[in-house]
């Protein structure tokens, strides 16, 4: 008995040695095959290769064969190679390349010959051949390949290997034919086609070589007799990825009225265009979807959507003159007229209030309104208090700032744990820094800057940062209460007054700290007023004057967004972007900078990013 249990332990432990010795070989010889020692490695792989035939061990040892010119052993281990699975497709081209390295043509077309003969009525074999030619750079062959595989298996589509291998070859004509092709068979697969041809073409610039092809053969598909619905939704997909508004919105409208539809389509791309500033366009859309008719399912929804784009057009262009903000007034007011004020309509008649009060100087009927608005029955508390918010801000503008810190102390006291909450709080420390009460706010801000809310928490950081680096000594406290009332005058609109103080400071005090801080200021106002080209101009000139400074990277993300959402000059915007990246590496704005630079280009966003 205790022989046989010696005799077994005896080959367990030769066994562990084997396995270890293996092991080191293994180790030895990759080392010396990545330090380029092949001739070093060739021992070891040989030995592992007698155990071992995978392939991560065949192709280094082959390599190290034809390094070391051993050009009979190497022909015996392809061999062998092939014996083993003659399904591994790549093996034999490498077979073929091997004896075309050799001179020996014949012998390699033979092996092509072979494979291409072997193809079945099998479209996995069909592509994996295809494949493996395609990678090998063999595309005759290749294209050899999938002509077979489509007469064995004339129902298969192999339209996706056709449009590879003319991509590959740059006949981009007939690739896109091979796609569309398959999407008339099959509509279903129009996110992957659009995928596809967004990889391989550049579709954004509009007179570009790759968009004008698009658009031709699109069209000619989308133009014949009984053409599939589907060409009509890739067209304006199409227009869309060149930011071709109009186009799209031409085919969307047309496409609903061939089918008859409730445009949800129409209604969809007109939430696009807002996105994209093409508010004209946002506003066609929604006006057909309610022109459809208050029986349609979608016309409530487009209803509030045109107001919101007019919204938006105001609040973010902010260019326009007095009879059209009138207009859009006068829009609200009948929309809440046909619709009803109450709980469903609430963003309506919020949107309306901001709109009179801080752009058409309507403060006291937007007071009046609100304080209906926050009487209403069936209102959640959330909604109330989000009514509350905006009538404390437009008591800030209109000048009664001690009324709005007490509503926003009432918010931030109903809302403790609620970001509108930690919100109102934000805006309260303000108040006292606008009436010089620096210590007050800043034991406020200290409280908001551990807050759970990442954009409130870094509001409260720069301000307790700039009140700790511009306040403290006795002699700065006259500035530091310029400065403050300058920025409450912009927060009321007063904006020449604003800069009379600004000016004051830098003439009174003209090697101040607080020069980058003034530019900052003057370009926020400019862009309250939508005066875009003067706000660019002075965030041009601080980074002229302080480049080293705090703010410099503010002011070029500033700079990057106005030209990417508000002027729409693309290509300016995303150098700006990679400007940040390169100079201000260590930016707050890194990661928003990378995301517009991929959304600038096309590109698709994480599930996070797109939060």
């Amino acid at each position: 008995m205790h022989a046989r249990i010696f005799f077994f332990l005896l080959i367990f432990m030769s066994a562990c040695g084997l396995s270890a010795q293996s092991a080191t070989d293994l180790q030895l010889a990759q080392y010396y095959y990545n330090n380029a020692e092949l001739d070093k490695a060739l021992g070891y792989y040989e030995k592992i290769y007698v155990q071992d035939q995978s392939k991560a061990i065949f192709l280094p040892y082959l390599n190290c064969l034809l390094d070391q010119n051993d050009i009979k052993t190497a022909e015996k281990v392809l061999r062998k190679q092939i014996s083993l699975n003659k399904q591994d497709y790549e093996v034999r081209l490498l077979a073929g390349q091997f004896y075309e390295d050799q001179d020996d043509p014949s012998k390699a077309r033979k092996i092509y010959d072979e494979l291409l003969s072997e193809l079945g009525p099998n479209p996995g074999q069909t592509i994996a051949v295809y494949q493996a030619f395609a990678a090998k750079g063999m595309l005759e062959r290749a294209k050899q390949a999938l002509d077979i595989g489509q007469k064995l298996s004339p129902s298969y589509p192999f339209n996706f290997q056709y449009a590879d291998y003319f991509a590959m070859v740059g006949d981009k004509r007939s690739m896109l034919g091979a796609y569309l092709d398959y999407l008339a068979q099959q509509p279903s697969v129009l996110p992957a086609i659009q995928q596809a041809i967004g990889s391989r073409l550049d579709l954004i610039v509009g007179s570009g070589p790759d968009y004008m092809l698009a658009k031709e053969v699109l069209l000619q598909r989308a133009q014949q007799l009984n053409a599939p619905i589907v060409f009509n939704q890739m067209l304006i997909w199409l227009f869309v990825q060149n930011r071709d508004f109009s186009g799209a919105v031409v085919q969307v409208i047309a496409l609903d009225k061939r089918m008859k539809s409730d445009g949800l389509e129409v209604l969809e791309l007109g939430q696009i265009c807002v996105e994209n500033g093409a508010f004209e366009q946002a506003n066609r859309c929604f006006q057909h979807v309610i022109d459809l008719g208050p029986e349609q399912v979608n016309f409530y929804e487009a209803q509030i959507a045109l107001l919101n784009s007019r919204f938006v057009q105001v609040t973010q262009l902010r260019n326009f003159n007095t009879q059209e903000i009138e207009q859009c007034i006068t829009d609200f007011e009948l929309a809440l007229e046909r619709l009803g004020k109450g709980r469903a309509t609430f963003q309506v008649s919020k949107q309306l209030a901001e709109i009179r009060a801080f752009y058409a100087q309507q403060i006291e009927i937007a007071i009046q309104e609100l304080q209906d608005l926050m009487k209403l029955p069936g209102l959640t508390d959330m909604q109330r208090a989000q009514a509350k918010m905006l009538l404390a801000d437009i008591q800030v503008l209109g000048g009664d700032i001690w009324e709005a810190s007490l509503m926003y102390m009432q918010i931030d006291n109903d809302f403790k744990f609620e970001t509108i909450g930690a919100e109102a709080k934000f805006k309260n420390a303000k108040i006292f820094y606008y009436d010089g009460e620096f210590e007050f706010a800043q034991a406020q801000l200290n409280i908001l800057k551990e807050g759970t809310s990442r954009f409130i928490s870094n509001d409260a950081i720069q301000l307790s940062v700039f009140i700790t680096d511009n306040y403290g000594l006795d002699s700065n406290y006259q500035v530091m209460l310029w400065f403050a009332t300058a920025e409450r005058m912009i927060a009321q609109h007063k904006y020449d007054s604003a800069f009379v103080l600004f000016d004051s400071i830098q003439i009174a005090f003209p090697y101040h700290a607080l020069s980058d801080e003034i530019l900052h200021r003057k370009g926020q106002a400019m862009e309250q007023q939508g005066q875009w080209q003067r706000a660019l101009g002075y965030y041009e000139d601080l980074l002229k004057l302080h480049a080293d400074d705090i703010l410099a990277d503010d002011a070029l993300f500033r700079m990057a967004e106005i030209n990417d959402l508000i002027l729409l000059d693309k290509v300016l915007a995303e150098t700006l972007y990679k400007r940040l990246l390169m100079e201000y590496k260590a930016s707050l704005y890194g990661s928003e900078a990378r995301k517009r630079i991929r959304l600038l280009r096309g590109d698709a966003l994480s599930e996070s990013e797109e939060i």
